[in-house]
């Protein structure tokens, strides 16, 4: 009889406080502590030894960001689905608002000025799309996502923020939404012929697209087929970066040693290319360590979506996690020349503000997740529903 009525809390969300306090992955927080601690280090090695003016207030933001995680992790995962398409708006509005009065910097319009924060509303897109798509397909049956008409509304919901952030001018989290999208719908049940025919259709539309981009963007993908076309120009950064990963070595220079980057000739170190950073002064084996630090949190992910009951937590912990891949598949090959310099960091480690907030937001909504995986939601977001 305790059984079954622990059971039937469980399904309605009727938890205290303290039951979800007590639920929470604790070693996912320990393990995304461990990850932002080398973050800490890596940029007090940046300052030459110094906490200012990054590791201080990076740690900072992580305090900050680590009581958010928690209170968002509080949250019942009912009330995320039933303001999900309120938090995506206001995040379409801030978009928008960027391309009225947002901040420039470094070439590029993408943020706002909020007077304690820049806030950079792309980054937030990230988290409200993945919940409003979240939303949308919870109460879809399959025969419904494998209707292509049921698809236009979704494909607006992703291509309107798309290209809003194309205009900042943002390549790196255009893709990344558009990747994340992709994850939840294949989640959802779309077709595999949608999915062949839109990758065959950019493929083919990429002459077209070209003549879109900036010249900064065509430099960089020149660049990328070929580094040595420009290396103290546009080449620059890739270069000093390959320089730095090879002088690393297997186990480094030891740490605060690295001369690419303490000697500046490797630009952004404690942004972009703090992974180059890190692999110089710990080598091979230290960037495969963060690496598998990384691979862990991913399983983390992975597994909270497969447990989930719900189709809402499967989508959204889903997104998240293929979310956070990004970050990590991105930067690092980015870094390394595998693929062309984009603008996107490296999650928990380097120097950014709302990518931080951003990212520790987006594991609340995944402890949520693991947290309500019992719970029992309506087509409409509701117990009530059934």
């Amino acid at each position: 009889m305790a059984v079954d009525f622990l059971s039937r809390r469980l399904r309605r969300g009727e938890m205290s406080l303290g039951e979800k306090l007590w639920a929470v992955s604790w070693s996912l927080v320990l393990l995304i502590t461990l990850i932002s601690s080398i973050g800490f280090l890596m940029l007090y090695s940046a300052a030459d030894g110094n906490w200012d003016p990054w590791a201080s207030r990076q740690m900072t933001r992580y305090a900050v960001g680590l009581v958010m995680m928690l209170v968002v992790a509080m949250i019942d995962v009912r009330q995320m689905i039933r303001y999900a398409y309120i938090f995506y708006g206001i995040a379409l509005v801030f978009l928008v608002a960027v391309e009225i009065k947002g901040t420039i910097g470094m070439g590029a319009q993408r943020w706002i000025d909020l007077g304690f924060i820049q806030l950079q509303p792309s980054e937030v897109m990230k988290i409200a799309l993945v919940l409003a798509l979240g939303r949308y397909f919870h109460g879809a049956s399959i025969d419904e996502s494998r209707r292509l008409s049921f698809l236009f509304i979704p494909l607006m919901m992703v291509l309107v923020p798309v290209g809003l952030v194309m205009k900042q001018p943002d390549l790196g989290t255009a893709l990344m939404l558009l990747m994340g999208a992709a994850a939840i719908a294949f989640v959802a049940g779309v077709r595999k012929l949608v999915f062949i025919v839109t990758i065959g259709g950019g493929i083919a539309a990429i002459p077209v697209a070209w003549q879109f981009l900036h010249d900064y963007q065509k430099n960089r993908v020149l660049i990328f087929l070929n580094p040595e076309r420009d290396p103290l120009g546009a080449g620059y950064h890739i270069t000093q970066s390959k320089i730095a990963l090879g002088s690393g070595g297997i186990f480094g220079k030891g740490y605060m040693l690295g001369s690419q980057s303490h000697l500046n000739f490797l630009p952004e170190h404690q942004t972009d290319f703090i992974f180059t950073m890190l692999s110089e002064e710990f080598g091979m084996v230290g960037g495969m360590v963060l690496l598998g630090l990384y691979v862990l949190v991913l399983v983390y992910g992975y597994v909270i979506a497969l447990r989930s009951r719900h189709h809402f937590g499967r989508l959204v912990a889903m997104g998240i996690t293929t979310t956070f891949f990004l970050y990590v598949f991105i930067n690092s090959a980015m870094v390394m020349g595998l693929i062309p310099v984009v603008g996107v960091p490296l999650p928990l480690i380097s120097y950014g503000g709302t990518a931080m907030m951003t990212l520790m937001i987006g594991f609340g909504v995944l402890m949520s997740v693991h947290i309500h995986r019992n719970v029992q939601i309506g087509h409409r977001g509701g117990y009530d529903d059934f």
